[in-house]
């Protein structure tokens, strides 16, 4: 789960299966009560009809979780971790970061850090957009140790400079969910 819309979604599901739950966050549900196998059905083919995924697979629920993490601190804190992020989700998950790394790339493709990369340059185009940070503000918002460190990554992975991009108003955002 990515957004708003997803834990809307989760509730109302719950909700018409009269389940109780403790908490909904990102990619995750704590139910109150033991789910039987039919609620579990109903439960899977009402997320699915709605373009989201029951996981029960332990690896799968933990790139979930990595992902949540990650979402949840590029775009969603305001004061992300000053600590590196290896050591971030390693304290966050409770697991080493080498086995969440090895984890990650093996299941996703990519790396955990290029998944932060790619994260972190779809927030810098938000808040370009939004046009009320200047570049250096946003680098420090975002942890970059430089105004040219941020420079560098973006141009890498957008092909633009960031003054470019503000420049082109009609470049389009992805989706978190596309990133």
């Amino acid at each position: 789960m990515v957004s708003i819309r997803c834990k809307m979604i989760l509730k109302s599901e719950l909700e018409k299966l009269n389940l109780h739950y403790h908490k909904i966050d990102l990619g995750e549900v704590e139910i109150m009560e033991n789910i039987s196998d039919l609620q579990r059905v109903q439960l899977a083919g009402a997320l699915k009809k709605s373009g989201l995924e029951l996981m029960e697979d332990k690896k799968a629920i933990l790139i979930e979780r990595i992902k949540n993490v990650i979402i949840e601190m590029v775009h969603y804190s305001d004061n992300p971790p000053k600590t590196n992020f290896s050591d971030y989700l390693s304290s966050t998950l409770d697991y080493d970061y080498t086995y969440l790394s090895n984890l990650f790339s093996e299941v996703t493709g990519v790396t955990i850090e290029h998944y932060i990369i790619a994260h972190k340059i779809e927030r810098v185009k938000e808040l370009l957009i939004y046009n009320e940070l200047s570049l250096t503000e946003i680098s420090y918002l975002l942890n970059y140790s430089s105004v040219a460190h941020l420079s560098y990554q973006f141009k890498k992975v957008t092909g633009l400079t960031p003054t470019y991009f503000k420049q082109l108003k009609e470049k389009r955002r992805n989706t978190l969910d596309k990133v």
